[in-house]
């Protein structure tokens, strides 16, 4: 198992905050090789504008992974479609922006990189240019022939992960059924013990209604959706815990007793996880044959090239990238 990890860092929206953000992280060294997938002309731009040192090498996949010095980047290079100004959004780079994901994405299944981490992009932006994009991690489900992936956020003593994502409220009690609910966990369940190397992770699964349905009072999807699925999957040796009311789960009493939290629903669970870490949480898909990370915040424009940026997300991304790598090569190397 090699210590040192390959991470592709793609740039995200040119006009935002990504690219200060990979200047400002770059000052320190890291443990782990640091690749920024983007305009290397955009990124000395940047540093100007911030007033940091910055050396810029290209990537050659032919050398050896080695930790990354400080005020030191590597870069695998992108050219803009037009040259950018920070807080300012250009569609005519909303291509740009999908390239570098498709390479990092393309390189971590080939093998040229152990994971990538995401800057933010800006949907709209990329939907202005004539181009539906929904997400980065819809984005990477396809690109990748992922069969289902799992959206989790976590942050220091939490984990929450997503059963239903960006839906509206109306519609997630039809959405969430027994098959997907099965799916989702079991995606949980496996990455929980390859990629977090968690030895038989215990799940606590929150219930859709309030007071988790009231024993079918306040809605049986309690009862005839979740109840059938945790059984069956306990029957399998999954610790699993639930469906348990969300306003109370979230407290020590549970939580010192568990891995991770399940969540039905997006507002179900990120408020409590943001409340408690905003800017130091990382978004993590999971169920994916690649390791991707990403910054729990969106592209900033108006903090865009002026240093204020705060790194403490993509730092933890970075973090989580290089150890589920690690976890991943160990579980491999086990088998």
């Amino acid at each position: 198992m090699t210590f040192c990890k390959r991470l592709a860092i793609t740039a995200g929206e040119p006009a935002g905050i990504g690219p200060d953000l990979i200047i400002q992280i770059a000052q320190n060294s890291h443990s782990d090789e640091l690749i920024a997938i983007c305009d290397p002309e955009l990124l000395y731009a940047r540093a100007r504008q911030l007033d940091l040192p910055i050396v810029i090498e290209k990537f050659n996949v032919e050398d050896d992974p080695s930790p990354t010095q400080a005020r030191t980047i590597k870069v695998l290079p992108v050219q803009l479609s037009r040259t950018t100004t920070p807080g300012e959004l250009d569609s005519e780079n909303a291509k740009y922006v999908l390239e570098t994901l498709t390479l990092a994405a393309n390189g971590c299944m080939n093998g040229q990189f152990d994971a990538m981490v995401t800057a933010p992009v800006h949907k709209g932006i990329i939907n202005d240019a004539g181009i539906a994009f929904s997400g980065h991690t819809e984005f990477l489900e396809e690109l990748t022939g992922t069969k289902k992936v799992v959206m989790m956020l976590a942050t220091e003593g939490l984990k929450v992960a997503l059963v239903t994502t960006h839906i509206p409220l109306s519609q997630v009690a039809t959405a969430i059924t027994q098959p997907l609910l099965h799916d989702v966990i079991e995606v949980l369940q496996y990455d929980l013990a390859h990629t977090f190397g968690i030895e038989n992770p215990r799940i606590i699964v929150a219930g859709l209604n309030p007071h988790a349905g009231e024993s079918g009072h306040m809605g049986r999807e309690e009862i005839d959706t979740i109840e059938p699925v945790l059984e069956e999957l306990r029957s399998k040796g999954y610790q699993l815990q639930g469906p348990l009311p969300a306003d109370t789960l979230f407290t020590s009493k549970y939580l010192d007793q568990c891995d991770t939290v399940l969540a039905m629903y997006h507002d179900q669970g990120l408020p409590v996880l943001k409340y408690k870490g905003f800017g130091n949480a990382v978004n993590i898909t999971l169920g994916m044959p690649i390791i991707r990370t990403s910054v729990d915040h969106g592209t900033a424009l108006d903090l865009a090239g002026t240093g204020k940026a705060d790194t403490g997300s993509l730092t933890l991304a970075i973090h989580y990238a290089g150890e589920m790598s690690r976890n991943k090569s160990k579980s491999f190397h086990e088998q």
